[in-house]
């Protein structure tokens, strides 16, 4: 790992039981007991912003909110049957839910590790969510796309208010947690595009102004349903010695997290694997209605809808008939379908080389 979070990278071989598991499971009724490490969480559809890269635009925003009640009963549930981490974002953004600051409680309550990845707009939004929800996360990653207010406000697509905002939140975050004794992580994250990437170097250091722990600096990646296709064909490789050379800002408590590997594998405009092997064993994606799904790189194909949380419970649906179908179409599923630099590219390629791996066993 080039950081001690693994972004750019993967951590699916600090689970090796899990992955030994998932290697024995040649049969569906082996496989049906394979689940997730990783839930990703749609607690709210409705959001703030309107992004200019925004992957779910052909989804839109409607203003449909997880019952929060159901919710913590299933997170629970899922705790119990092996599912490790859960990530609030998705298609929205998950701070617009009035009762997030339940929603966490009942992540503390039963021992789930959870996250957030939020545009920040509303991180002081009331007294109890810096305090006890987000300073009980593991991590929070503020989505924040620019270097400047004004570029901001473009990308953003919202008032420049929001940036003024969203950095005041930022740092009365970062000052709780420095005095509470949190041990939260408390990163920003930018999708670099030819309107922000170099304002880069200004948005290192007013990230060590704000004392977040971390900037990563990613490239975008056309969505396999996206309306949108403004930025497609972004040429990286004029961009790489710019980005390299924000890395310069790193210190010894604040790291610039240059996602090379990615931006290769944009430029190669390929996958270096063969198949997606990830789905539907180690990740999950659910929406703000209730829908389970086995990708969010498809979530308007109904063949990775495996069921709905408001209907029927999370072991009913992940060992359920339509899990089967979607295990069973993945054992074929042609990759070229998909698009670069998913959320489990990592895992894939440590998974294509647990599989192919020549001389294996010649440690």
């Amino acid at each position: 790992m080039d950081n001690e979070w693994g972004i750019d990278s993967h951590k699916l071989d600090l689970h090796p039981a899990r992955v030994a598991q998932w290697l024995e499971a040649d049969t569906w009724e082996k496989a049906k007991h394979v689940y997730p490490i990783y839930w990703e969480i749609t607690t709210s559809a409705a959001c703030n912003h309107r992004c200019t890269f925004c992957s779910t635009d052909a989804i839109g925003y409607p203003a449909i909110l997880m019952d929060e009640k159901i919710l913590g009963e299933r997170i629970a549930e899922a705790k119990q049957l092996g599912v490790k981490s859960v990530m609030f974002g998705g298609t929205g953004e998950p701070l617009v839910h009035k009762k997030i600051t339940d929603i966490c409680h009942a992540c503390l309550r039963v021992g789930m590790d959870y996250a957030f990845t939020t545009n920040g707009v509303l991180l002081l939004k009331n007294n109890s969510l810096p305090k006890i929800g987000l300073l009980g996360a593991t991590w929070i990653k503020v989505s924040l796309n620019a270097g400047t207010k004004e570029t901001y406000s473009q990308i953003h697509r919202t008032n420049e208010k929001d940036w003024d905002l969203v950095w005041s939140g930022i740092k009365v975050l970062v000052a709780m947690r420095n005095t509470t004794g949190s041990k939260t992580t408390i990163g920003v994250q930018c999708v670099v595009l030819p309107e922000n990437v170099y304002d880069m170097k200004h948005l290192a250091q007013l990230c060590i102004e704000a004392g977040v722990d971390y900037l990563v600096l990613k490239p975008y990646s056309q969505a396999t349903f996206m309306l949108s296709h403004t930025y497609e064909n972004i040429d990286y490789s004029k961009m790489r010695d710019y980005l390299e050379d924000v890395k310069q800002f790193s210190t010894k408590t604040f790291k610039v997290i240059y996602r090379g590997k990615a931006i290769l594998e944009e430029i190669s405009k390929k996958h270096s694997y063969d198949k997606c092997r990830a789905t539907p064993n180690f990740w999950v994606y659910s929406m703000a209605n209730g829908d389970l799904f086995t990708c969010s790189a498809h979530l308007l194909d109904k063949r990775f809808c495996i069921g709905n949380l408001n209907e029927s419970t999370f072991q009913e649906i992940w060992e359920g008939e339509k899990r089967r179908e979607n295990w069973e179409m993945m054992q074929g599923f042609d990759i070229k379908q998909c698009r670069l630099n998913c959320r489990m590219n990592g895992p894939n390629k440590y998974l294509h080389q647990l599989i192919h791996q020549p001389h294996k066993s010649f440690i």
